[in-house]
């Protein structure tokens, strides 16, 4: 034990929440194995695209409102307790939406159990983050939250997807969403009952659970770099649900068919879980705000310009633009830090912290789509990727604004903890 306690904090995972890390694989692998393949099922089925449409707005309301609640419920009832209520949720979303909407595509029913469903895996696992934040050194958060969205990202977009590909075939529709259910349960097995981790309740937090709630938005008036933190999130993933709204027939007018772009899309976040860890320890390093600025904000402008003007000036190069979509999932790894910046600028409320940071995640489901609702038919595809490399380069510039507060020792923050990280961040 003592031999993989070493290993595990090599790695920069807290050894007491090992099988936690393993349990949010899992869950999510469960959670995102439909996300590729739902909607063509649905409108073969008979639905239009307008249902599918309103069907996935409900369920991403859902997801960016339990993701606010999940940072403070967590710091006031625990991570555990807040994971174990995430999961019931999605039990019973699920059963209600395949069970009874799916059945005979009875779409009230399919749209209220969905969009119960969506308050489960923020719970799940954004509250588990809020553990990592607690658990782990200041030294080694970085590392440790990087190694969460290893795992996060490789369950819910690389692994729910493989097996889905193989349960569809073998399975069916039907029994391969009910499948999901044993992943779920699975990796709950892992995370709620194998994992033994402490966590000190906020006995404070406790008392006055609303007070705590509300305290999830107020945060931002108290402290304004944790507002600027959260609008960083949003930023942090929005082109990641712009992108397949316009990109697939942009590449398909460049001679790209859809196998090759869901090769491509799929090969983006393979090297993104890759890099989440790889960013983790960069910003352990290198400072947290540094390697957001200039890998994150800078990097992801530069790539998301490269992945659009590459397949014109390649001449459709298959491996040019896979390459070009590869350095855009690294660099968007590069906002990996935030997540241990931001409850870093408070000693207090980590939970309220994370809660903005989490509905920042939410809420970038629909900044996307938005912004390509508003912009493509007065600026074109081409217009629409400029305005999301520029929020790109305005997070570089918004994120020099998060400074850390000064150290026990009376140092400026702006000169110590851009590139120390470890001598601020204690508690």
């Amino acid at each position: 034990m003592k031999q993989n306690d070493t290993i595990a904090n090599k790695m920069g995972i807290p050894p007491s929440l090992l099988s936690g890390y393993l349990g949010i694989l899992l869950f999510m692998m469960g959670d995102g194995m439909e996300q590729g393949w739902l909607s063509p099922y649905l409108i073969e089925r008979g639905m239009s695209i307008q249902q599918n449409a309103t069907l996935f707005t409900a369920y991403g309301v859902t997801i960016a409102i339990a993701s606010w609640f999940s940072g403070v419920l967590a710091e006031s009832l625990t991570p555990k307790k807040t994971m174990l209520i995430g999961l019931l949720i999605y039990l019973a979303g699920t059963a209600g939406f395949i069970g009874i909407g799916l059945d005979v595509l009875d779409f009230p029913t399919m749209l209220i159990t969905y969009a119960l469903r969506g308050f489960g895996y923020p719970l799940f696992a954004y509250s588990f983050l809020v553990w990592v934040s607690y658990v782990t050194p200041a030294g080694a958060l970085g590392r440790a939250v990087g190694w969460f969205w290893f795992v996060f990202t490789g369950g819910l977009n690389v692994l729910g997807a493989f097996y889905s590909s193989w349960a569809i075939r073998e399975l069916g529709h039907i029994p391969a969403l009910w499948s999901a259910v044993f992943w779920v349960l699975l990796g709950a097995l892992f995370a709620l009952v194998l994992n033994k981790a402490p966590f000190r309740i906020n006995e404070q937090a406790q008392k006055n659970k609303w007070k705590e709630l509300i305290k999830g938005l107020t945060i931002v008036r108290t402290e304004p770099k944790v507002a600027i933190g959260g609008i960083v999130r949003v930023i942090n993933t929005t082109a990641q649900f712009a992108f397949p709204v316009f990109l697939p027939t942009y590449m398909a007018g460049h001679g790209f068919n859809t196998t090759e772009w869901l090769y491509i899309w799929g090969t983006i976040f393979t090297s993104n879980i890759a890099f989440n860890l790889i960013f983790g320890f960069v910003g352990d390093r290198l400072g947290w705000r540094q390697t957001i600025t200039w890998f994150g904000g800078v990097g992801c402008g530069l790539t998301t310009l490269l992945l659009y003007y590459m397949p014109q000036y390649s001449g459709g190069s298959y491996w040019l633009v896979m390459l070009a979509g590869i350095a855009w999932g690294a660099c968007l790894a590069g906002y990996v830090p935030l997540s241990a910046l931001v409850p870093s600028l408070v000693k207090k409320d980590k939970g309220a912290a994370m809660a903005i940071l989490n509905l920042g995640a939410g809420l970038a489901v629909f900044a996307g789509p938005a912004i390509v609702g508003l912009f493509i038919g007065s600026v074109g595809a081409e217009g629409v990727v400029w305005i999301l490399a520029g929020l790109y380069f305005t997070s570089a510039i918004l994120t020099r604004f998060i400074t850390l507060p000064s150290p026990a020792t009376g140092h400026s923050a702006k000169t110590t903890v851009a590139e120390s990280p470890v001598l601020s961040a204690g508690n």
